[in-house]
């Protein structure tokens, strides 16, 4: 957390709630705007609780480079945290299908990049500390909205004294991830799927240089990931049912490291050095409307998809580029950036490319999860078509790299800038 005072303010344009990579992502895309930004967090950003910046990694996406890059998030300290993707292989064991995804092929220097969340985390604290139309409110947790056509009202409660507070704001972006107390309290309505399944997270060392590459490797029970990371090391991302799950958790290291090893095959060299086992359930989650009346929901306060292809975080990112042009762009009129026209057409603006991006991602899981041979040897021609065929493969590039005209401006490199004052 930046190590400053937090002024004693009440009124703000705009309250975040939640200081997670979203949140703060948010915020520095507003740092030195003419708004007016309060961030709502529970937990201290350096505490071992605090569940956003730890050791977990997580996949970016060519175009969230380019949005932290506008940003000024991707300075020297991250770059050297960050390992380059530039390579994905795709395998279905036991079947023919395979294909290869390579920067090259996309016309990029990379696919994508690996950073573990602590960097990130760091980096968006790092660009913050001389943000001056920024308040920290931390540990404190938002206990409710009231809102009307004025603005709306946010009670907040220190954690440690449990004094309570108020803000004002025109406009309450919603940005805790997914299971909001908030927007339960407030009656948001989503459509939901519980996957039978959960993942487990660890990272492993091996003997064999990566050379920057990713394995999306199918198994029996679901996608086995592995990305790649500075020192030799992989990140693992196994879809496991219950059952798998439950033994693989309790496993010794080495017992552990043998049956990832069994698995996956030798393809990525051998395996050692596993760190901690960490579990988290999975489903796919979509509120039927991201926003009420001065109220919105963006990240995974919105949405959330399976993490077969690495999509969900990069998905709230760009939500986040999209809001944060729109309130740039609006930041000289005298328009109400809280009013029913002006988050429809967030949603609007949104709404294509979150359903893209859930659909892709559970149809793809559907497919492979499926024991049906004909399905199977459907997949597998899938897969070679996909190696086979040049424009098939930089269609699957555009869509997984966040590329496109239709992507908000940061997503594709460019700055925002508020039109000139009349």
């Amino acid at each position: 957390m930046p190590d400053r005072k937090t002024r004693q303010v009440r009124h703000y344009d705009i309250v975040i709630i939640g200081g997670g990579l979203a949140g703060a992502s948010l915020a520095v895309a507003l740092a030195d705007t003419q708004y007016r930004v309060a961030v709502i967090e529970a937990v201290e950003f350096d505490s071992k609780a605090q569940p956003s910046y730890d050791e977990r990694t997580i996949a970016l996406t060519y175009s969230a480079k380019h949005i932290f890059s506008r940003l000024n998030v991707w300075d020297e300290e991250l770059e050297t945290e960050a390992c380059a993707l530039k390579s994905i292989h795709i395998s279905n064991k036991g079947h023919f299908g395979k294909t290869r995804l390579d920067h090259k092929d996309a016309g990029t220097e990379a696919l994508g990049y690996v950073i573990p969340t602590r960097a990130l985390g760091q980096a968006l604290m790092r660009n913050l500390e001389h943000a001056t139309n920024i308040d920290f409110f931390c540990p404190y947790e938002a206990e409710k909205i009231d809102t009307d056509d004025a603005g709306a009202v946010i009670t907040i409660k220190n954690r440690e004294t449990q004094a309570p507070e108020q803000l004002s704001a025109m406009l309450a972006v919603i940005a805790d991830g997914g299971r909001s107390p908030i927007l339960e309290s407030l009656g948001f309505s989503s459509e939901s799927k519980t996957y039978s399944q959960s993942a487990l997270l660890s990272i492993v060392k091996s003997n064999l240089a990566h050379q920057n590459r990713a394995y999306e490797r199918f198994v029996p029970n679901g996608p086995l990931a592995l990305l790649p990371m500075n020192d030799q090391r992989f990140a693992v991302v196994w879809t496991l049912s219950p059952e798998e799950l439950e033994t693989v958790s309790a496993m010794p290291d080495e017992q552990f490291l043998t049956h990832l090893q069994m698995t996956f095959g030798t393809r990525a060299g051998l395996f050692s050095a596993p760190t901690p086992r960490k579990t988290y359930p999975l489903s796919k989650t979509s509120l039927k409307t991201p926003y009420s009346r001065r109220v919105l929901a963006l990240g995974n306060a919105a949405h959330t998809v399976h993490p077969v292809a690495g999509q969900g975080f990069n998905l709230g990112l760009r939500d986040i580029a999209t809001l944060a042009e729109l309130l740039i762009q609006t930041s000289t009129s005298d328009s109400d950036i809280g009013s029913t026209e002006f988050l429809k057409n967030y949603a609007d603006l949104r709404a294509d490319d979150t359903r893209r991006v859930a659909q892709f991602t559970d149809g793809l899981l559907s497919i492979f999860n499926h024991s049906s041979p004909l399905v199977q040897l459907g997949r597998n021609l899938g897969l070679a078509a996909v190696e086979n065929l040049p424009f098939i493969k930089r269609a699957l590039l555009k869509r997984t790299m966040g590329m496109g005209p239709e992507q908000p401006r940061l997503a594709r490199g460019l700055k925002i800038s508020p039109p000139p004052s009349k």
